[in-house]
């Protein structure tokens, strides 16, 4: 089949009730304009009826293609499975609850060909979610810039438009805890926004709770960069150094003031400098460690049990 102008990929997990409407949705945004599009759904080992849903759609609609993974990989990891089925000139990345509205799409593909931009990320104006939510994702967003200097005014949305070679380009990284936004501030520094709504879900209830959002932050902050190590030896060698000049504080105190100092200062003194220097040496040497981890380590992303849909063969 020939290459289609969009492709989007969505992972999927619980989204049973949402899916058809999804389709429905992206059929009515997308066909009006001319575009020939394809809706990737990635089924992320869910343990409802999601891949049943996405087997009826794929052999239902020419333009919908069904991956299962078999086991669960996570939000991005399942992402990473789509790109690898998609062949359109732009990619699409959203999620499975209608939270992001496909008639957005096109909007975003125009800013991507108009504007010469490689990724532009759908910035919405109000989030219809938890608070805690909210300020999660201001703090990812602030390891962002920290950790591979992405711009403070950019928000790294999960509904977003990539030019179609630079998704190709994103395969590249085969480490086994990908970060797609991670990866994309790597690759470009074209990037752009636009402001939209963000809507309430459609069905169901969300997936990401607390604890998924702090592994998500973690694996932020160790896949794609070094900074906590260094972060961590910068602290050893700060409690080293204060360490010090209190210890040199209470010998000038007990020389030339005579002055007694208390046994536990000393003690307390002893352990912060041996736990200073004990830091800048973790630290040293997990900064190496990190690095082999980062290039070396051959950990799979995701395993495909089943692809559906007509181009595939199906």
């Amino acid at each position: 089949m020939s290459e289609p102008d969009l492709s989007i990929v969505v992972p999927c997990y619980r989204s049973a009730t949402c899916l058809r409407e999804l389709a429905k949705r992206v059929k009515q945004a997308l066909a009006p304009t001319g575009r020939s599009f394809e809706l990737v759904l990635v089924n992320d080992c869910s343990p409802d009826t999601t891949w049943s849903v996405i087997c009826e759609l794929a052999d239902g609609c020419d333009f919908v293609v069904g991956v299962d993974l078999r086991t669960n990989v996570g939000q991005h990891n399942a992402i990473m499975a789509g790109l690898h089925q998609v062949r359109g000139k732009i990619v699409i990345i959203m999620d499975d609850d209608l939270q992001h509205d496909p008639a957005d799409i096109p909007r975003l593909c125009d800013a991507v060909e108009e504007g010469g931009h490689d990724v532009v990320y759908a910035n919405f104006v109000h989030k219809q979610q938890a608070a805690w939510k909210n300020l999660g994702s201001l703090g990812v967003d602030r390891l962002g810039v920290l950790l591979f200097g992405k711009p403070p005014e950019i928000y790294m949305s999960p509904f977003k438009a990539i030019r179609g070679e630079v998704a190709r380009e994103v395969l590249a990284y085969t480490g086994p805890y990908s970060y797609v936004d991670g990866i994309l501030f790597t690759i470009t520094s074209r990037i752009a926004q636009i402001d939209t709504q963000h809507y309430e879900r459609y069905a169901g209830q969300g997936n990401f709770g607390l604890v998924r959002s702090i592994r998500l932050a973690l694996e932020l902050a160790t896949s794609f960069s070094v900074t906590p190590l260094r972060v961590a030896a910068i602290a050893g060698g700060v409690i080293a150094l204060l360490s010090f000049l209190l210890g040199g504080y209470f010998l000038f105190e007990a020389l030339f003031i005579s002055r007694s100092v208390p046994g536990f200062a000393v003690l307390a003194v002893s352990l912060f400098f041996l736990g200073g220097i004990q830091l800048v040496f973790i630290g040293l040497v997990g900064e190496y460690v990190g690095r082999i981890f980062i290039t070396l380590n051959h950990r799979p992303q995701f395993s495909v049990r089943e692809l559906r849909g007509r181009h595939l063969g199906a």
